[in-house]
Formats: structure tokens, C-alpha cells, sequence
């Protein structure tokens, strides 16, 4: 039986998983609590989480100095900085944080809440992508446990509760496809970040959205789901399934099937992440709809066409190969979808881009946390001298 109320530390507040995590405290005022939270730069609705929610430790990682003056205004008691979300990921009172940032901010404060003894609901990739093994090594050394927050893993999840790890055959992780599923291949050379950005059936921030549109965010879960759940990469399969109805399944070595369904809502598995191991009754909430089988008539399951997404051949190769290529990948990747978003270059240099510096990197085995932080940021920068290059040659 869980012990209610369930206090949370909440990083990214202000971001979707953030919002939606916030949600499920507002439905169940009696069940949970936040203690500390943190935002990069939406003051605005910060300031508004605040005043409803009234934390003990608020703080805003300012990105700008226009966020920063706005912060001393709206939250004058706010910590400013990085050193802000490691007060907010090892709160004192806290017994769960919500790592919800995106990119690379939230590494250093997961580490320091597992550190600090606390659970961990994670909706954060970069974190298991780029340092899985010092956060899988760093939890079972102090005993703490890792909840995902994301539909995939939680399914996954779900389907392996009361099994035995000898007993899996292989990790069956479902993909929408994203809006380019049956576009000509010809076609992607003139792709929009406009079309790029309309997900068939998820509503997510720009970066993940893009990330699904070339099957990165994919990738990247496989390789979390290394860390995850212990299994090799060569147990795991990508399946297209257009419905997002069937969120994963796991194939056992009797040939059996578990798969988890629900209809999309990234609600449900912060629910399942927060409540664990109890279950919130969905029927108290209004933004969990009801699956009506009759409705869905037919869910269709594709092959993944590896030709058409580069960025998820290339992603799970690094994951393969290990060390800091996993690194080098997030960082070519969060710089090239950042160029493609503002406009920069097409959306088929994404993958470009990303090969080119992976063969350009030079791996480092078993990196400490220096040594991953730097083969990202030695990506990022690399993108942008090949950008460079690339404008001075056309010109």
C-alpha cells in the first residue's frame, strides 16, 4: 500500500510532461503535493504554477538576461541558475522528482536526487542516452528506483511487472511513423518545419516533435530502454503501428505477447509513474479518454523502412557502439534540429549532419560525467562548423 500524499520535486514545470505532470496533481489534491519546482524561461506561467500550487523551492535557470529581470519581478524569492535545480532535484522533503527538462540540463540534477535517495519519474532521454551507464550504476548503488514517463517504456514497463528477466525474448517498442510515413522519398528534400512539426497523433514541444518526424526520438528509446529494462539491443524491435493505440508490447520465450493499450495521453503514464504501484482511478480525470474497441475498428502494423529514417539507423548504431558516441549523437542532434527549426537548413541535412559527426568523433570508453557533457558540446560545436563551411561553399 502507498503512503499518500506523495511529495514531488518537478523539473520543467513549464514544459508539456511538466503541465501534464501538473495536472494529475491538480486532480488529486489528496495523493500528492509539490514541493519544489523549476523552469527555464516561461516566467509567466511559473509565476501562475506558483501562486496555485505554492511550493516550498522555486527556481528559474534563466536562458537570457531578459528572463532573468522578469524572474526578479515575478518570483522575487526564486533561486536563479543551475545550481537552483539541484536545491529543487534533492529538496529536502521531496520523495519524488519528475525530471521533465529536455537536453542536457537534466543530467547533473538526476544524479544528485538519486544521490540524494530520491525515486526517479523520468521523462528526460538525454539523461539514460548520454550517461546511462553512471545513472543505471549510480541508482542500484543506493538503491533507488527508476520510473519512466513516456508511453513506450511505461508499456513496457506494465508488461514485465510479476516477469522474470530470463524469460524475455525481445522488446517490441511501437512508432507512429510520424507525418512522413508514406511521403515519396523525393518529397523529404523540400519537407517544411510547418509539415515537420504537425504530428499525426501526439502534441509535443518542437524538438521531440521533429525528433519523431525523422524517428530520432525512437532511437533514442531504444537505447533507453538498454538501460531501462537490461536488455540487448539485439532483443529489441521497432514496429510502425499508425494508431499509437498499442504503446509496446514484450514477447516472452514461450511466444506470448503482453501489449499495453490505451488511447495516446502522455497523462496516463505519469499517472502510472506517480502513483506506482498503486493505480489513479482515470474515471475522477478529464483528460483520460476511454478506450471503445467497436471505435478503433482496426489498428495495422507496418515494418520500420530504414531508408527512409537515417537519424534512427544512426542513433541506434551509436548506441551500439557505446562509450561517448551515444554523446556525440544528442549533441549533433539537438544543434541540427535547432538550424532546421530556425530555418537554417532542410530537414534531410539533419541526418547529414549528424553522420558527419559521428564519423568525425573520437570515442571515449567509459566517460565520467566531464567527459560525457564535453563529446556533446564538441558535437554541437562541430554541426555548427560544418553549417559554416557548408554556407561558405554555396556562397
Amino acid at each position: 500500500m502507498t503512503t499518500f500524499p506523495k511529495r514531488i520535486a518537478l523539473l520543467g514545470s513549464t514544459g508539456s510532461i511538466g503541465r501534464q505532470t501538473l495536472d494529475v496533481v491538480r486532480r488529486f489534491p489528496e495523493q500528492f503535493r509539490v514541493v519544489a519546482m523549476a523552469a527555464r524561461s516561461n516566467v509567466d506561467l511559473l509565476a501562475q504554477q506558483v501562486q496555485e500550487f505554492q511550493p516550498d523551492l522555486v527556481t528559474c535557470y534563466a536562458d537570457s538576461p531578459e528572463v532573468e529581470a522578469s524572474a526578479r519581478r515575478l518570483l522575487p524569492r526564486a533561486l536563479l541558475g543551475e545550481q537552483g535545480l539541484l536545491a529543487v532535484a534533492t529538496h529536502a522533503d521531496a520523495d519524488i522528482l519528475v525530471a521533465a527538462t529536455s537536453g542536457l540540463v537534466g543530467l547533473m540534477p538526476t544524479l544528485a536526487a538519486i544521490g540524494a535517495g530520491k525515486t526517479i519519474a523520468l521523462a528526460n532521454k538525454e539523461t539514460l542516452v548520454m550517461a546511462g551507464h553512471l545513472v543505471t550504476q549510480a541508482a542500484q548503488r543506493v538503491g533507488v528506483s527508476i520510473y519512466p514517463i513516456d508511453s513506450e517504456h511505461s508499456a513496457i514497463w506494465q508488461c514485465l511487472r510479476g516477469e522474470e528477466q530470463k524469460n524475455i525474448h525481445r522488446l517490441l517498442l511501437t512508432a507512429s511513423g510520424g507525418p512522413f510515413r508514406k511521403t515519396p522519398l523525393e518529397d523529404l528534400k523540400t519537407v517544411t518545419v510547418k509539415q515537420a512539426l504537425a504530428h499525426p497523433t501526439w502534441s509535443m514541444g518542437p524538438k521531440i516533435t521533429i525528433d519523431s518526424a525523422t524517428l530520432m526520438n525512437k532511437a533514442l528509446e531504444v537505447i533507453e530502454s538498454h538501460w531501462l529494462f537490461g536488455v540487448p539491443y539485439e532483443k529489441m524491435e521497432v514496429v510502425v503501428h499508425p494508431e499509437s493505440v498499442i504503446h509496446s508490447m514484450v514477447e516472452f520465450v514461450d511466444g506470448s505477447i503482453k501489449m499495453q493499450a490505451s488511447l495516446p495521453s502522455m497523462h496516463l503514464p505519469i499517472m502510472n509513474a506517480l502513483g506506482y504501484p498503486d493505480r489513479l482511478a482515470s474515471a475522477e480525470t478529464d483528460f483520460i479518454r476511454e478506450l471503445r474497441w467497436p471505435d478503433v475498428a482496426a489498428l495495422h502494423f507496418e515494418e520500420l523502412e530504414l531508408s527512409r529514417f537515417p537519424c534512427f539507423r544512426l542513433a541506434v548504431e551509436a548506441g551500439k557502439r557505446g562509450g561517448t558516441y551515444p554523446c556525440a549523437l544528442v549533441g549533433a542532434d539537438e544543434e541540427a534540429v535547432e538550424l532546421f527549426l530556425t530555418g537554417k537548413i532542410g530537414y534531410l541535412e539533419i541526418a547529414q549532419l549528424i553522420e558527419a559527426v559521428l564519423e568525425r568523433h573520437q570515442s571515449i570508453e567509459q566517460p565520467d560525467v566531464a567527459a560525457t557533457l564535453e563529446a556533446c558540446a564538441w558535437a554541437r560545436r562541430t554541426v555548427r562548423e560544418l553549417w559554416k563551411k557548408r554556407i561558405q561553399v554555396q556562397s
